[in-house]
């Protein structure tokens, strides 16, 4: 009996008992602050707000430098070679490029504060003067930091534009902003070389090289009146002229990022050294045993400040940073060549950032590659999944102890390896995370998600959860550098008397909310505020509510919220949030219309699901775009997204009632979504206002 109990029912019972110590764990508390009346939470680990990871740490340049001096000799940014790159041709005659990568190559932290210094220097050596504001229009590289930090040495304010922005919004935000310097990667190049006569001020263009090889850019687009040097070239200009730096302060202007919108013309957010380095100073406290033994994946945009914030964070920690991207992130992405390895397999990273949209595809590209497998393996995965849930969500009767081993080795281990194999937590930022991804997440990839919340205007994280908080649908506590308050909606109907939980609108304090927006003094006066003791604060237009333990729910958003026709109130993010669990789905659109009296959607279907609900039932289509039209297949969906929103216990009326399938993905680069594949809802709407009106007839 003893071996048993020691086996099975002491890891059982331990297990339990920490269960019930987390479940009773308060993590955030109320605090009395000024401004708008309303109930006010602050992290429960600190009694003051932080301001600084440490002493003297107060713009991102001093951070920097300072972790360079720390570290010198660590690891620091990690780049792989470029070993082949070829075209390989498909079964419809069309052509796609892979590529086959090699090894990480290093820079120390000492080698990386020795470029910036250099690209400080060579930049002024090429005629950029003080008080010019320099833009950076790159894919996420390390050549990015360097730039960066390169600017920061001499107090440059860098504007941020996201590499996927239309033209209009590119020759939007570097006219707006004066911008004379342009430091943009080749590809993004020959896009502002051919605006180059919609570009008011630019007089300089730094460009990094391809990796695997330089290629000198054509000089025929080029204006006469343009400088335009490698970034190679301007770092040999700074070795050979150094220039003595002047540093920042931390009421500086660090950075201008254009937000990539969910309507109209981008807004440039002003962030100052400040800002940034109060969100370096909460972030780090929340992740366990953050150090130099930390491996980072990087491969979402740096132009966000999520991704931004996060490579502060590991940069502060002296951990590593190997850079990626999302066509090359697995073995199995579509840049990859087949046979050779994917970023993540050949960087085994500790930690890793990513949206949810992201971790929607790694959950369903695990889910296929289970089915096409099917038979015994299948049924052993689904068992294993299902007592490791049950484990996860307080049965005892779950997978603990032994038995969780045993399933970690015989079946999620394989899994696992796709992320490298190391992996031992995640943030998931940008949108909501669905109950069902972070579950799989958790279980198949046996790591902790802290769900995170924030915006731009906020300097990325408010809120976090923590890694040993399980529950699944909540953002957690306040970052130890902000406050989070709810105020009442009365509108909505939101009030933070609201019984079983207070509810309202979401505002944050602290010294992370920024300055407002460049040259719009409206908009700032409209959502953000200066209470009477001087602290800022940002309304965000969110709804949320509290937790008894002081964990943040984002349950609404006002801008979403559309009356129906007999005075039902549909919050369209809210239902698409639902929906978008459906297999059959990869992105959604719920619109509303006050003359209806019900809902409709335009989805983007999943391709090999979709075809392979056909295949099983002998359904005849020439290709996938003819399958979304066919009534079965329409049928099919719309069953499945009734079962999903029953499940979730949505009412009747917020079921769409008719739905459009689309074969074309929603990309950045068709302006449908943003960078972060969020919803640009007035485009949407726009570019399918035929196919909305048809469903209402």
């Amino acid at each position: 009996m003893a071996p048993v109990f020691l086996g099975i029912l002491l890891p059982v019972a331990l297990g339990l008992v920490m269960k019930s110590r987390s479940d009773n764990k308060k993590r955030g508390v109320l605090v009395e602050a000024g401004g708008e009346p309303g109930i006010t939470m602050r992290n429960q680990r600190f009694l003051k707000l932080l301001e600084t990871p440490w002493e003297g740490a107060n713009t991102l340049a001093d951070l920097f430098e300072q972790a360079c001096k720390m570290h010198a000799t660590q690891k620091f940014l990690g780049t792989r070679e470029l070993l082949k790159k070829e075209l390989e041709p498909t079964s419809d005659g069309r052509t796609f490029e892979k590529v086959t990568l090699g090894r990480y190559v290093w820079l120390s932290y000492g080698e990386a504060f020795e470029q910036a210094c250099y690209f400080a220097s060579g930049i002024v050596a090429l005629g950029h003067q003080k008080g010019e504001r320099c833009a950076i229009f790159s894919e996420t590289r390390a050549d990015w930091i360097i730039a960066l930090q390169g600017c920061f040495r001499h107090n440059f304010s860098v504007v941020t534009v996201y590499a996927s922005l239309g033209e209009e919004a590119l020759v939007h935000s570097l006219n707006e902003t004066e911008v004379t310097t342009v430091i943009c990667d080749q590809k993004q190049m020959k896009k502002v070389l051919d605006l180059g006569t919609k570009l008011e001020t630019v007089k300089r263009v730094v460009y990094m090289s391809e990796l695997g090889g330089s290629q000198d850019p054509s000089n025929e687009h080029i204006p006469d009146s343009w400088t335009v040097e490698s970034f190679e070239e301007v770092i040999n200009l700074g070795r050979k002229s150094p220039v003595e730096p002047e540093l920042p302060t931390a009421e500086s202007v660090a950075v201008i990022m254009y937000t990539s919108g969910s309507t109209g013309l981008p807004k440039g957010v002003v962030m100052t050294h400040g800002n940034m380095v109060a969100t370096v100073a909460g972030v780090s406290k929340l992740v366990p045993e953050l150090g130099p033994k930390d491996v980072y994946l990087a491969y979402l945009p740096l132009a966000h400040v999520l991704e931004l914030a996060a490579e502060s964070v590991i940069c502060a920690s002296g951990g590593a940073i190997g850079y990626g991207s999302p066509l090359t992130l697995t073995d199995t992405s579509s840049k990859i060549k087949k046979g050779s390895k994917g970023d993540a397999a050949e960087l085994s990273p500790t930690l890793m950032a990513a949206v949810p949209a992201i971790l929607d595809r790694v959950r369903d590209g695990v889910r296929k590659m289970v089915d096409a497998k099917g038979g015994l393996s299948k049924t052993i995965f689904e068992l294993a999944y299902r007592r490791r849930l049950a484990a996860i969500e307080g049965s005892w009767l779950g997978a603990w102890g032994p038995e969780k081993i045993l399933w970690d080795t015989l079946v999620f281990k394989r899994i696992r390896a796709v992320l490298g194999g190391r992996v031992r937590g995640m943030l998931s930022g940008g949108a909501p995370l669905s109950g069902d991804t972070q579950r799989f997440m958790n279980i198949c990839m046996g790591m902790p998600i802290g769900q995170g919340y924030g915006l731009t205007e906020t300097c990325a994280g408010a809120s976090f959860s923590e890694w040993d908080d399980l529950t699944v649908g909540r953002v957690g506590p306040p970052v130890p550098h902000c406050y989070l308050k709810l105020i009442n909606w009365e509108e909505g109907g939101y009030r933070i008397t609201d019984s079983p939980m207070p509810r309202g609108e979401i505002v944050i304090g602290g010294p992370s909310v920024t300055l407002g927006y460049f040259k719009n003094q409206a908009k700032t006066d409209e959502v953000y505020k200066v209470d009477e003791t001087g602290m800022r604060w940002f309304y965000t237009g969110d709804i949320g509510q509290f937790h008894s333990d002081g964990c943040l729910e984002i349950i609404d958003r006002k801008k979403d919220i559309v009356k129906l026709q007999h005075g039902e109130y549909v919050s369209l993010g809210k239902v698409e949030a639902v929906l978008i669990v459906s297999p059959y789905v990869d992105n959604i659109m719920v619109h509303a219309d006050p003359f209806h009296s019900y809902v409709i959607a335009i989805l983007v279907a999943s391709q090999p699901a979709l075809e392979g609900f056909a295949r099983s039932k002998d359904i005849q289509f020439e290709s996938f775009e003819d399958l979304c039209e066919k009534e079965e297949a329409i049928k099919e969906v719309l069953q499945s997204l009734q079962k999903v929103a029953k499940s979730a216990r949505l009412e009747k009326f917020e079921v769409p009632a008719k739905i459009k399938l689309l074969s074309e993905p929603w990309t950045p680069e068709s302006g449908l979504v943003t960078a972060a594949l969020k919803l640009k809802r007035e485009n949407l709407r726009k570019n399918f206002s035929d196919e909305l009106k048809k469903l209402y007839l």
